[in-house]
């Protein structure tokens, strides 16, 4: 594993490139754990029971008795009264919205409330804002399979790691030996709770040096210092700053490590079983559950919104909900925990810039102002590569962009620009870049567009919004034409992910217009002109931008969709640059199980196309030429590859991913 394994920095990260816009580790790593209580109950059903049962509206009278009795009813409110308790406390779990869970575990559901009936509080504080930054252990916490709130974390451990065949029930029982044989050799190991918590705390510092630097939503010490892998029959009370840790949050943080960790224990396993862990899928499956039974993706909460965005790209990534495969399907983006965040967001109002100013604690603040731009780019961003409607509009929000503090100490370069000025033109570059997906989404993914094509007007207008942003950003958030020599991984990370979003967006506008064609209204020469003429230029941007990505040494967490493309791209034409992207899936197979497949289903577009010449084109195929394809000797390096803007890149950025 070269992606990050010896490396490990908290602290923040030098960037010598003159211009280069990217955020620092150091800002972006802060996290303050509150808690959560729940919001105030919902207006009930107070209909009577006759009514109910006869299914007509109640128009209620003055006096319970009046209402009955005008209706020659006996009184049905005190019968009422004392049954409704009982009533709700008995009542079945409703059905959940689709969660790409494979399992649902049934529970029962949380049962705290709010003590305040006024919608203002002494200290001019709506409810909603105490239920989402008060504590979260301090309410009545029902148990689920176990598990509660305040179950302690070597509890959790022991139900995270009970042996596979417990999975149904989530009740753990039984712990032998033999039930752990398909986890591995060593499996068993982990019916000992000393060597439990030692590799939990292995999957944790995993976690910290590969996935934060790419997902940096919590903060290494603070979340150290509150995993207490202590035996004690209750959680204790310790300092604020020290409150335990949410069950799903551990969880998600042990699936993660678990999905990279070098552990012999994890070793053994993906050997026992063809390459994939199935420890690292029960402990994605487990967490999945354990969050959707505390209700994660229900109350909105701020710890709640960091686990819903750590989920979602924890599971499979693949764009086809059934790709052939019996073990996934199904299990293709759903977007289900994404979706959560985001309505957990607009539940604490985080899109509020006056909202944002009652949350005094910096952390916690810079916390979700992060957490909100981390949701709303992937939004936008995951509605056009997996063909979905956005959640989000541009209107919906007014928060300022995450940024620096302007009292932080600026850089000793006086030309440099300060940390606040490199965040603001970071995530003015990429908002501007999601804008544009954003757009290109609401029109591509419509039936009218299946059905008609996709306008002309439509498609210049795609062409001179990318062409607008390289030329404004690329060269700042892009991979540099020269590496220096201090540029470290989480610089690099940055850099190729802003560098591939880009260049992915026209080879997903490629296969848009492949796929549905240009409606051309006018039908006039001219027009029919324009038609060929954007093809060629979607064509030759789709192209370089293939080559582009697949000369990066390609990462699993922010470069996954982009290799995809890519590599569908150059293997449709014969290009033998396409080995670079095959070769970059299957070494993350071990992690993402899809990329294996796709690795495979790209080999085979590739081998078609040797045979047959570049195929599976269909309304794009008039403007690809023969120069397209080309030959191994003709492979470009990535010191010829430009980045699309004119500009030639030297070194690569293989040091570091």
């Amino acid at each position: 594993m070269q992606n990050g394994d010896h490396v490990r920095n908290d602290n923040g990260h030098s960037f010598s490139h003159p211009g280069l816009i990217l955020p620092t580790q150091s800002v972006q790593n802060q996290i303050h754990e509150l808690a959560k209580t729940l919001p105030p109950p919902r207006k009930q059903n107070t209909a009577c029971d006759a009514c109910r049962s006869r299914k007509v509206k109640c128009n209620r009278l003055p006096g319970e008795d009046k209402h009955c009795l005008s209706k020659n009813y006996p009184c049905t409110h005190f019968v009422q009264q004392a049954t409704s308790e009982k009533k709700r406390s008995a009542a079945a779990r409703r059905p959940r919205n689709i969660s790409t869970s494979s399992r649902l575990a049934s529970g029962t559901p949380i049962s705290s409330r709010l003590s305040s009936s006024s919608p203002i509080s002494e200290h001019n504080t709506p409810p909603w804002f105490k239920a989402a930054f008060g504590p979260w252990n301090s309410g009545r916490i029902q148990s689920y399979g176990g598990l509660s709130m305040q179950s302690t974390t070597p509890t959790l451990l022991h139900h995270l790691f009970a042996a596979p065949e417990s999975d149904s029930t989530f009740m753990f029982k039984s712990r032998s030996s033999s039930g752990y044989a398909a986890w591995g050799d060593m499996a068993s190991k982990l019916e000992d709770e000393a060597f439990r918590a030692e590799f939990a705390l292995d999957l944790v510092e995993v976690y910290f040096q590969i996935v934060h630097t790419r997902l940096p939503l919590l903060n290494p010490l603070q979340f150290r210092a509150r995993l207490n892998l202590q035996a004690t029959q209750q959680r204790p009370v310790i300092a604020k700053q020290d409150e335990p840790l949410h069950p799903a949050l551990i969880a998600t943080v042990l699936a993660w490590g678990a999905k990279f960790s070098e552990h012999p224990l994890l070793v053994a396993d993906r050997d026992r079983n063809g390459g994939q862990s199935l420890l690292a899928k029960a402990l994605i499956n487990r967490t999945r559950e354990l969050a959707e039974s505390l209700k994660v993706h229900r109350i909105p909460n701020t710890n709640h919104v960091v686990i819903s965005l750590l989920i979602e790209p924890l599971q499979c990534q693949d764009p086809r909900l059934d790709n052939g495969n019996i073990d996934l399907i199904g299990a293709g983006f759903h977007g289900f925990w994404l979706t959560s965040g985001i309505r957990n967001l607009l539940g604490l109002q985080i899109n509020h810039k006056s909202v944002m100013v009652l949350i005094k604690d910096p952390e916690a603040r810079g916390t979700m102002i992060f957490a909100w731009w981390m949701a709303c780019l992937s939004d936008a961003f995951s509605s056009f590569y997996y063909r979905r409607k956005p959640m989000l509009d541009d209107d919906d929000y007014d928060i300022d962009f995450y940024t620096a503090d302007q009292n932080a100490q600026e850089t000793t370069d006086p030309t440099a620009p300060s940390p606040r000025e490199q965040l603001e033109g970071y995530y003015q570059a990429a908002h501007a870049l999601a804008r544009i997906s954003r757009t290109i989404a609401r029109q591509l993914w419509r039936p009218s567009t299946d059905q008609d094509g996709i306008p002309l007007d439509s498609v210049l207008s795609y062409i001179s919004d990318l062409s607008k942003w390289r030329d404004a950003h690329l060269s700042k958030v892009g991979v540099p034409p020269n590496l220096e020599a201090n540029w470290d991984f989480v610089s690099a990370v940055s850099a190729c992910a802003s560098d591939a979003q880009y260049h992915v967006t026209w080879v997903a506008l490629f296969f848009a217009m492949d796929e549905f064609g240009i409606r051309d209204d006018a039908f006039t020469p001219s027009s029919i002109n324009q038609v060929e003429t954007a093809k060629r230029k979607v064509m030759e941007e789709a192209l370089q931008a293939s080559l582009r990505i697949a000369a990066l040494k390609l990462d699993p967490a922010v470069m996954h969709v982009s290799c995809i493309n890519a590599g569908n791209f150059l293997a449709r034409l014969g290009r033998p640059e396409v080995f670079q992207c095959i070769k970059a899936l299957e070494q993350y197979s071990y992690a993402y199980e899809e990329t294996k497949e796709h690795a495979k289903e790209i080999s085979r577009e590739y081998d078609a196309a040797l045979q047959k010449g570049p195929n599976n084109f269909h309304e794009m195929a008039s403007a690809i030429s023969p120069s397209s394809r080309a030959f191994p000797a003709e492979i470009m390096s990535v010191d010829a590859l430009t980045n699309g803007n004119g500009k030639h890149h030297g070194n690569t950025v293989s040091p570091f991913l």
